[in-house]
């Protein structure tokens, strides 16, 4: 074999892999984006207060954000979460009515709250 072939077959060994992964990257990226479009979209969260707390939503900064079985729901602060997270039946349920932790508020748990 001559010099020159040994550089066209190195060439093919280096190019070869290359152009493969960059293949799969892009069929990878292409179902990403196919099923993010397919997922169906969070029920909006209707209410202004944090669904734990009945706290304002904003008053203590951004509000958390998060869904939970395909419902946004919002807190005003991660500290809520615990709390939902022990039932979240009966917070959906009253989300359900629009209403809050401050319509059936359990007083005196605010620890951690700053308010």
């Amino acid at each position: 074999m001559t010099t020159q072939k040994y550089i066209q077959l190195a060439a093919i060994v280096v190019a070869a892999p290359l152009m493969f992964a960059s293949c799969g990257k892009k069929k990878s990226d292409d179902t990403a984006q196919k099923a993010d479009s397919e997922a169906p979209a969070a029920k909006p969260y209707p209410l202004d207060t944090c669904l734990v707390s009945g706290e304002e939503l904003g008053s203590m900064g951004a509000p958390y954000v998060f869904v939970h079985e395909g419902q946004e729901i919002k807190m005003c602060c991660k500290k809520c979460l615990p709390k939902f997270n022990a039932d979240p039946a009966k917070y959906l349920a009253m989300l359900k009515q629009g209403k809050t932790a401050s319509d059936a508020h359990e007083q005196g748990d605010h620890s951690g709250h700053n308010h």
